[in-house]
């Protein structure tokens, strides 16, 4: 899990991510509204409960509509009350989140926090929209430029195996077709090392898609390749043979994958 903040009119919010999906602390927002006001209060209310019923049909196919009529048939009743911990539990619900421990509090997916915002002032629910859409750019440039420097990393120790292929494995007397076959040769045993398939195997896999294979990894796997490519230069002036090479470049993509699927820094980096 990640946490991030921004700032709407004054009041900080926290903006946690799990699994990709980013949630919203209403206890943040609520803290720009004036007078008493309580979660509860809005979740209460008929219009609420609607809301988040779509949203929840829409979204979620575990979503308990048994116990959402029930919640429905009460809403907005002088003596109805539920809490976002019995919404979730009742209703399975995955919009609302109510946590406890040192980030504790109520949280929301975007859609629903919006919603939310608006019930503290018109105003601030169009800021809360403003600096949600400013950190998803943010976000999605510092990833763009991350994958672009893993590209170009890429290109250069591309250049760096392309020349150790020619000096060690190419004899003078091949004939173009001929060192073209073993650059690409070379090519797919780190393709096979590490994704597991050849570049033409990718490609009848995938017949709909743009680019190639490397053009679809990861930035992990964009950081293996390139490191990859490098070992395979060193191991290729060692004079192993490619079966060896392509177990011992296997294992080290394995090693490095896993090491960075749990690296914190680059998750932060997504």
């Amino acid at each position: 899990m990640t946490r991030k903040k921004i700032k709407v009119k004054g009041t900080e919010i926290t903006i946690i991510s799990q699994n990709n999906t980013d949630y919203i602390s209403l206890t943040d927002m609520l803290k720009a509204k004036d007078g008493d006001f309580f979660i509860s209060d809005w979740l209460r209310n008929r219009n609420t409960v609607e809301f988040l019923g779509i949203w929840e049909s829409v979204y979620n196919p575990n979503f308990n509509y048994g116990e959402f009529a029930i919640i429905k048939s009460q809403a907005g009743l002088n003596n109805y009350k539920i809490s976002v911990k019995e919404w979730e539990e009742k209703t399975k619900a995955i919009g609302l989140k109510a946590s406890a421990g040192r980030y504790g509090g109520t949280y929301a997916h975007p859609d629903i926090a919006f919603e939310f915002g608006m019930w503290i002032s018109a105003e601030f629910k169009i800021y809360l929209i403003k600096e949600f859409q400013r950190l998803k750019a943010d976000e999605n440039d510092r990833q763009k430029l991350e994958w672009n420097l893993q590209r170009t990393l890429a290109k250069v120790n591309y250049h760096i195996h392309t020349d150790a292929i020619k000096e060690k494995l190419i004899p003078d007397e091949l004939t173009k077709e001929q060192i073209n076959f073993v650059y690409a040769n070379e090519a797919d045993m780190l393709n096979m090392a590490l994704f597991g398939m050849t570049a033409k195997q990718w490609r009848d896999t995938n017949p709909d898609a743009e680019g190639n294979i490397r053009d679809a990894a990861t930035i992990e796997q964009l950081v293996v390749l390139s490191n990859m490519e490098s070992i395979n230069a060193v191991l290729i002036h060692q004079n192993l043979s490619q079966p060896e090479r392509l177990k011992q470049l296997n294992s080290i993509a394995i090693t490095q994958m896993k090491s960075l699927i749990g690296n914190k820094h680059l998750k932060k980096l997504k």
